[in-house]
């Protein structure tokens, strides 16, 4: 997607009909543009110079984002989109605003001080009716100049048959002025015949503070929202402002301090204790610890040592590095950070194109319903003046700039939050979009486990000692080269033991492994291998069977022909994994595992994780087939971290790279989050939920405040009630609109992304399991896999409960009961004192029991 600066848009309006131009220029295949960042994105084949001057016919001015470089700087490290850190904006208008007050200060004075309540005056202007006339043109016409930009834009926008916001304000104010300088010169007419009746008629006739007043107040607001506008890229400006501006590379041996942008690939650079790191690398030499807060949003820093990756704006916090560049300029993991975020803002979410469309007809139909109103009243028999103000009132009430910002904005607060949790959602779409999942599938490796074996389990035989044990299994597995090898060696350095080594080492593939120490046969493998070396007893096979059903590898060990013991290994799951599937789950989320593992290892991961479907023995090329059975049932999200998960990526609903995953992986996915922390996927879900509710409240508020403030404008209640609504009213009223809109939208900025309490449940349709089904009795084939419904978990319990004497105290111990994350629902009936609780796990009857007694109620039994 090429990125544009596009300057002149004002409004909705503005945008709309800038869309509509680029979108005309042949070989443009896309275009998205945003009146919260004045940019657009265009996709095509489509030549840069087409595109400009298609903007420019358009009546507004653009140009290529980064053009400004020179063409020897190359691959430059200017970050994409910095020139969002500088608001130009809000310092020219504070300027405009402040010249505007200063001389319509003076005007009100006169016109309304002066005017209706004899404030005092030079003896000049004491009863010279037309000097004081003259003085109010005079300083209207110094205010009209200062703010001439919605007069030089609203014309333009007429000329070119795209009127806009500023149309509606030049028209409002120019029709004031205009109707002012008559009675003016009708005044004077009248003052030179002796007609004072006529004078003073034509004195109250008078609109010149309305349009000083419209223009400042219309100022006022865009003033106002320029500086929430800015604000609601205070995400995107932080991650640019983490990038370092100097690095210190190594140069013939000396080190030297350069410029960011001169670092390049294979340089080698050093990274003392507090520094940032400049550019991402791997390490050569050195350890530390280094604090990734910047990137991840993790603040425990991660330990680095030689081979080890690093990237740039993550702080180096106790030991020097010397690394070797791999990425610099826009190629870095913050470029790419920054361009997600930015590339998203230029992208426009479905839910725009609602307001787009009305924008796109809104002012000339608001120009045309402001000229039926002036009619209508004159035909009603109103005074011009009466029935100018009216339409005057209706053309700076009406605001296009609160529905055309209602979705941007939003949707840029939430990229930012997003952001600086270390969740980066690509597009507009599917900040929207992830949301509204019915289904999450999750590919059980490296997602829902750690991906790495680890030693879960120590069962010695009896007369002998864990240390034993493992000490023995370490020499013999030290020189083998299998994953589950590795794990039993990384448990014995975490406990000190260095092991010595076997001789005569052989390796039987798919059985086990022998060898010998000081003189001693150890042996080491599977139940069928051992068994025929030693005599395994009864209570240890049984064990092992246990292990083996709860997903882990029993590994079984001997020395001569007596057993040691069983170390068991397995891809344990995160610690987060439970609590996040639950919190799907509470979301209304049906949760499916993928696994290439067998039924009984699925299985078993499955029930400890809480999934609702498990689907066991996916082949990497089966995972996009079975989403696209899945996709059948609902919208389907893909949450993968691997190079064979990108198909299932592209053919999800959405696709969720998790904990950066590879490369493949992230330019597959729509939502790519930075931690390896499945919590995160709810988080993503949460914050898009949240966004989508605040577009949906601005967008409320702009359509509602259009439909209310139109028809008290245009004076439709003032037969019935009286009520009139003066320029000036209506002009702060349009300037406040798009004012709240945006800070609705900075509301964002305080929602809490990983606070389940508020989770609701979507009406899902999802077919769960059958109430009858036992895990791993009801199979199919799904795709290349084999799917493994979730047994019915849900059971009841019936609690008699004595002291409830009304609906209150049944509300009370419902509740309690429901605060329970293993209830989920809880029957209450003070008439025959009972409760009936839907559990989806065990819970012991004590914890029941102690939760209702705690609220002052006796519990007698539970059945």
């Amino acid at each position: 997607m090429e990125q544009y600066t596009v300057k002149g848009m004002s409004c909705a309006a503005c945008s709309a009909r800038v869309e509509k131009a680029v979108a005309k220029v042949p070989g443009v295949t896309a275009c998205s543009v945003s009146l919260l960042t004045n940019s657009m994105g265009v996709e095509g084949t489509a030549a840069s110079q087409e595109i400009i001057q298609a903007v420019e016919n358009a009546g507004y001015g653009a140009a290529k984002k980064g053009a400004e470089k020179t063409e020897g700087q190359g691959r430059s490290a200017v970050l994409p989109g910095e020139e969002l850190l500088t608001d130009r904006e809000t310092p020219v208008l504070k300027k405009r605003l402040l010249a505007s007050v200063g001389f319509l200060v003076v005007l009100m004075y006169f016109s309304m001080g002066h005017m209706m309540w004899d404030w005092p005056v030079p003896a000049f202007f004491a009863g010279n009716h037309v000097a004081v006339g003259l003085l109010q043109l005079l300083l209207t016409g110094i205010v009209m100049v200062i703010n001439q930009k919605f007069f030089i834009s609203g014309l333009r926008g007429l000329l070119h048959r795209a009127p806009n916001m500023d149309t509606l304000v030049a028209l409002g104010a120019g029709a004031s002025f205009l109707y002012s300088t008559y009675a003016l010169f009708a005044m004077t007419d009248a003052q030179i015949q002796g007609n004072m009746a006529g004078v003073m008629e034509y004195m109250h006739e008078f609109y010149f503070e309305s349009a000083a007043m419209i223009l400042t107040l219309i100022t006022v607001g865009k003033m106002l929202e320029a500086r929430s506008k800015g604000k609601t890229t205070d995400a995107l400006k932080g991650l640019m402002k983490l990038a370092p501006k100097t690095a210190t590379v190594l140069r013939d041996g000396v080190e030297t301090q350069v410029s960011i942008d001169q670092v390049q690939k294979g340089d080698l650079f050093v990274v003392r204790p507090g520094e940032n790191i400049p550019v991402d690398g791997v390490v050569l030499e050195g350890s530390s610890a280094v604090n990734e807060a910047a990137l991840t949003g993790e603040s425990i820093p991660v330990d680095k040592e030689a081979g080890d990756g690093v990237s740039a704006a993550t702080v180096n916090q106790s030991g020097f590095l010397k690394c070797q560049a791999t990425r610099v300029g826009e190629d870095t993991t913050l470029s790419q950070i920054i361009q997600m975020v930015s590339d998203a803002a230029a992208t426009k979410a479905p839910i725009a194109k609602v307001a787009d469309r009305v924008s796109g007809v809104f002012v000339p139909v608001v120009i045309v319903v402001a000229a039926v109103t002036i009619l209508v009243w004159l035909l009603a028999g109103q005074t011009f003046g009466f029935a100018l103000a009216r339409g005057i009132s209706v053309l700076v009430i009406s605001c296009p700039c609160a529905l055309g910002l209602a979705t941007p904005v939003a949707i840029m607060v939430g990229n930012g939050m997003g952001a600086k949790h270390g969740i980066m959602f690509k597009t507009a779409v599917s900040l929207e979009e992830t949301g509204k999942m019915q289904i999450v599938a999750l590919d059980k490796t490296g997602t829902i486990t750690s991906g790495e074996p680890r030693v879960t389990d120590l069962l010695p035989a009896k007369g002998v000692t864990e240390q034993e044990l493992l000490e023995l299994a370490c020499a013999l597995e030290k020189k083998s080269e299998h994953p589950l090898a590795r794990a039993v060696l990384a448990e014995a350095e975490n406990q000190g033991l260095l092991g010595r080594e076997v001789e005569e080492f052989r390796a039987m593939p798919g059985n086990g492994l022998t060898g010998t120490l000081e003189g001693v046969r150890l042996c080491g493998g599977n139940f069928s291998f051992i068994s025929s070396h030693a005599r395994i007893s009864g209570n240890l096979q049984h064990q092992a069977e246990r292990l083996a059903e709860e997903g882990k590898t029993p590994l079984f060990f001997s020395r001569d022909e007596e057993i040691l013991g069983v170390i068991a290994v397995a891809d344990v799951i995160k610690e987060d994994s439970p609590r996040a599937v639950q919190e799907l789950q509470n979301m209304g989320i049906h949760v499916v595992m993928l696994t290439g593992d067998n039924v009984r290892t699925a299985r078993a991961i499955g029930r400890q994780a809480g999934v609702d479907e498990v689907i066991a023995g996916v082949l990497p090329e089966g995972k996009e087939s079975v989403i696209r059975g899945l996709k059948e049932k609902g919208k389907v999200a893909m949450v993968g971290d691997g190079i064979n998960d990108a198909p299932a990526l592209t053919r999800a609903d959405m696709g969720i790279a998790i904990g950066a995953g590879t490369d493949i992986a992230i330019d597959a996915a729509d939502v790519v989050l930075m931690k390896s922390r499945l919590s995160d996927v709810p988080a993503a879900i949460r914050l898009s939920r949240a966004t989508l509710r605040n577009i949906h409240e601005n967008l409320f508020w702009a359509f509602f405040y259009n439909v209310v403030g139109i028809p008290l404008a245009a004076g439709l209640w003032y037969p019935i009630f009286g009520w009139k609504l003066n320029p000036m009213f209506g002009a702060a009223a349009m300037s406040l609109s798009s004012f709240c809109v945006v800070t609705n939208a900075l509301r964002l900025n305080l929602f809490r992304l990983y606070d389940a309490r508020k989770d609701k449940k979507i009406k899902n349709h999802v077919s769960k399991a059958p109430s009858d089904a036992v895990l791993g009795q009801e199979a199919e084939d799904v795709g290349s896999g084999t799917k493994i419904e979730k047994e019915e978990s849900n059971m009841t319990k019936t609690m008699n409960i004595e002291g409830m004497m009304c609906g209150h105290c049944e509300a009370r111990v419902k509740k309690c009961l429901e605060a329970l994350p293993e209830v989920t629902e809880a029957v209450v009936s003070h008439e025959s004192g009972t409760a009936v609780v839907t559990l989806t796990a065990a819970v012991d009857d004590q914890v029941l029991k102690k939760t209702v007694e705690d609220q002052d109620y006796k519990v007698t039994g539970i059945q």
